[in-house]
């Protein structure tokens, strides 16, 4: 022990001693890790997640820090299907540490949990057991999507010398691939979410594991430019106020959206015409609705919150509305989330009409929430088109790609025509009393004509007799 002792003093910062990973023996051999001493953390360049001190110096060494650094994620905005997850695990020490091992986790699932609602013991007046058997049962369901487990350090085997780091900065990359099977998008609902996480641990002989760990962020992309997506909805319905024979009059609605798809900050022009023909004052409303929807078990759990609404003007009895392309922006929200068996986040584009006194009248469109925007003529809100309800494609095929210029004048009348036809200028006054009223009063002739209409037709053919009147057409 004592040579081994003497062998270790001289050995320099961000070295470590003991077996390496590729089955070095326990004979004692200083073998040499890369040193990151003079090296910074890269924390601005990737999401970075840290852990706190770990146990002092009792146990072998102190962990000043840990830290979990992935590159560029900030750039990308989420991994996709296929992608490749690579990043660091950043150690800082404060003396040596012994160490078993550092091992990587990277786990993706969903999960979905909820407990039924109370059975015969009201929730109130329950305790202990009986607040248990009040809750219901308890419905969970779980799938899992990703699991990758890689091992950054290896430590000795049985009978060997442990591992051992000494003070400073260490760097342990690491690089995995995710699955090329689609993966869900990461959320979090009301009675589940989806996941996505890399985990670092590191194992000590003689303390617990100390781990930090890191969200991952996955998108799964979904392109409204699909024709599903591009397709109009339209949706019409009436509703007959007051009950029985003291009826009002109806109220009619419909309202059309020029597409199913859309993304987070596009604006939605709506279509509608409201027909108030009873004896109340009507609102419309429009809003936007994410529903949740949970499976566990057999079982069904729904959840449905408003992330979007505008308001129109009141209507009076006996009158109408028209909405001519009025807009309802999208907030930041999930993306649509269709392809997972146990969470589903559907969208709904709601016009409805409160009614005092009486159910609102309601019409639901469905709407998908994407991430590639639409890039097709149809998604310029701002267009002219957009504010009538007919088709004015068939104007673009009528249209030349460059407009062509009107004709010269001088073309189209020449100098020996016009001096036919047109009178002599008359010459001038010499003095204003042989006027029989003031010299403004009098407006001379124009030296030419204006500009005729263009016509394909020519109006001065090259055959017309000298005694015909020719007439320009104005």
């Amino acid at each position: 022990m004592a040579e081994r002792a003497a062998e270790r003093r001289p050995m320099r910062r961000g070295r470590w001693a003991g077996p390496s990973a590729a089955g070095a023996g326990g004979d004692g051999r200083v073998l040499k890790l890369p040193s990151t001493a003079a090296a910074t953390f890269p924390g601005s360049r990737g999401a970075m997640a840290a852990a706190g001190p770990g146990p002092g110096p009792g146990a072998g060494g102190k962990v000043k820090t840990l830290a979990l650094v992935l590159r560029d994620e900030a750039r990308r905005g989420g991994y996709c299907s296929g992608d490749t997850v690579s990043g660091q695990v950043l150690l800082e020490l404060a003396g040596p540490l012994p160490l078993r091992g550092l091992r990587l986790e990277a786990a993706g699932r969903a999960r979905v949990a909820w407990s039924e609602a109370a059975g015969t013991v009201s929730a109130a007046g329950a305790c202990g057991a009986e607040a248990a058997a009040a809750a219901g049962p308890r419905r969970e369901a779980e799938v899992r999507y990703l699991d990758v487990r890689q091992s950054l350090l290896r430590g000795a085997a049985e009978g060997e010398e442990g591992l051992v780091l000494l003070d400073g900065r260490h760097e342990f990359p690491f690089s995995f691939q995710l699955p090329q099977e689609p993966l869900v998008t990461s959320f979090t609902g009301k009675y589940g979410s989806i996941q996505y996480y890399v985990k670092a641990t590191l194992e000590r002989p003689a303390a617990p594991d100390q781990s930090v760990q890191t969200e991952l962020q996955v998108i799964s992309h979904i392109d409204v430019n699909s024709p599903a997506l591009l397709t109009p909805v339209l949706r019409s319905q009436e509703k007959m106020v007051g009950c029985w024979f003291f009826t009002s009059g109806p109220v009619s609605l419909s309202a059309k959206i020029e597409r199913k798809g859309y993304c987070n900050g596009e604006a939605i022009p709506i279509y509608a015409e409201i027909e108030n023909c009873s004896s109340r004052l009507i609102v419309p409303k429009a809003a936007i609705f994410q529903t949740q929807t949970y499976l566990a078990s057999g079982k069904t759990k729904t959840f449905r919150q408003m992330v979007a609404n505008v308001r129109g003007n009141h209507i009076a009895s006996g009158s109408t509305d028209t909405w001519n392309g009025k807009t309802l922006k999208i907030p930041p929200v999930s993306p649509s989330i269709l392809d997972c068996c146990i969470i589903r986040v559907e969208y709904s584009l709601a016009v409805y009409i409160h009614i005092p006194g009486a159910k609102k009248l309601m019409i639901e469109m469905p709407l998908v929430i994407g991430t590639i925007p639409c890039i097709g003529f149809s998604s310029r809100n701002s267009s002219i088109t957009s504010q009538f309800s007919m088709d004015m494609s068939w104007l673009a095929l009528t249209l030349p790609e460059h407009p062509e210029a009107p004709p010269n004048y001088a073309d189209v009348v020449s100098e020996e025509e016009l001096s036919r036809h047109v009178p002599a200028y008359p010459p001038p006054i010499d003095c204003e009393e042989q006027l029989c009223c003031p010299v403004f009063a009098y407006i001379q002739e124009f030296r030419f004509q204006p500009p005729p209409l263009y016509s394909e037709v020519d109006p001065h053919p090259t055959d017309v007799e000298e005694f015909q009147p020719v007439s320009l057409m104005l």
